[in-house]
């Protein structure tokens, strides 16, 4: 009953009132230097827009309205009001560079003077997602999808490396229109600023005072469920892993912003592990971190860009799988070892220098992120016809 009220509130808003209310305000017309941010899952703007807003300040000129809509994450009536007076925006706006799925744009055709980019907000293709997920649990069902439209208005995906514009294509029912285009990522342009890198690891050691001169170890594992009840795994013995690493490691966890309520870490281990999630950004921590520990996150392409060792825990891999799925064979496509077992952990680390093979994490590198390089911002604005 949940689900077909659901459906029927989306089929009201999303093919009625939505595109009504489009429609009244594009009457008036396009506003050449108007470009909005919109954060369609977040209640501000996140750091897969960071660079793009930074961008366009530097060039100067636009007027940049920033836009944040809670999807998932708020009350359908609160969704409502944010997507009310976004879609007033959108109406006259010449450009509109969004991260995410969006069920308020699919309702209708947007008007060809405005171009709509889909900048993702992940890297490269682990997780299925959209259409791809449409067979697991984890998926909304396929005809559903095709009735409430999300990824029908974008002239421009971004994606990270050539070799994932099939996984994006796929997902978002877009193949064969040559709009995925592996223009690179525009969050991973921070990793190539030297600047930025140092002030990251000088932020994590001014954060947690215990970690200068010890290395560090990141644990970042993605949620489970759906992402209105997601929870964390607390499969990890962060005891064991005091007893054996505390001399010379510390451990940080960050987990998944949708996460409510956390994994508690044992009291008495607060001076070897530390919960950062709400107070240091991912992006830090990947620049600060010696070794990440995932699952099936996304930021393990990301973090690739640095060459360092990357561990797998994924004691539910069969469950998770059976869950949402991927794109690719887990066992082949991550670049380090695959465990389920804490000791396992322990005892990869404890022999990293001789154990990790860096070569395996450049090759992967090379193929899921040979888009991003460091002048991503720039190449997407130059696309779009901001940048000559």
């Amino acid at each position: 009953m949940r689900e077909r009220l659901s459906f029927a509130y989306d089929c009201m808003t999303v093919k009625g009132i939505y595109p009504m209310q489009y429609r009244k305000y594009a009457k008036q017309p396009v506003v050449p230097n108007k470009v909005i941010l919109l954060e369609p899952r977040f209640r501000q703007t996140t750091d897969s827009l960071l660079q793009i807003k930074r961008r366009l300040e530097e060039i100067g000129g636009y007027d940049i309205v920033e836009i944040s809509l809670g999807l998932g994450l708020l009350h359908l009536k609160d969704q409502h009001k944010n997507i009310m007076p976004f879609l007033r925006e959108m109406a006259t706006a010449r450009y509109v560079f969004t991260t995410d799925a969006n069920k308020s744009v699919g309702g209708f055709t947007k008007r060809p003077e405005t171009t709509v980019v889909q900048v993702w907000h992940a890297c490269g293709a682990f997780k299925r997602f959209g259409f791809s997920s449409a067979a697991k649990l984890f998926g909304g069902n396929q005809r559903r999808q095709e009735i409430i439209k999300q990824h029908n208005n974008y002239d421009i995906v971004t994606v990270s490396s050539p070799e994932v514009v099939w996984a994006y294509e796929e997902a978002m029912g877009l193949e064969g229109q040559g709009i995925v285009k592996p223009l690179g990522v525009s969050r991973t342009d921070v990793f190539y600023d030297d600047a930025f890198v140092k002030a990251a690891v000088d932020r994590v050691h001014e954060a947690v005072p215990f970690s200068r001169g010890k290395k560090i170890i990141l644990y970042a594992p993605t949620f489970r469920g759906r992402v209105n009840e997601a929870v964390s795994p607390d499969d990890l013995d962060i005891r064991a892993m005091r007893d054996a690493l505390g001399d010379e490691y510390v451990l940080l966890t960050k987990h998944h912003p949708f996460v409510k309520r956390r994994p508690v870490i044992p009291e008495d281990c607060r001076d070897f592990a530390r919960d950062v999630t709400e107070d240091l950004e991912i992006d830090q921590l990947l620049c600060a971190s010696d070794v990440c520990i995932s699952d099936y996150s996304s930021l393990i392409f990301e973090y690739s860009l640095f060459e360092r060792p990357m561990i797998f825990f994924a004691p539910d891999i069969e469950n998770y799988d059976d869950w949402r799925g991927f794109y690719y064979d887990y066992d082949e496509m991550t670049p380090g070892p695959v465990y389920q077992h804490t000791e396992d952990v322990i005892r990869y680390i404890q022999n990293i220098d001789s154990d990790f093979d860096r070569q395996i994490v450049v090759s992967f590198k090379k193929k899921f992120m040979g888009s991003c390089d460091g002048h991503v911002t720039d190449r997407i604005l130059r696309e779009v016809g901001i940048i000559q």
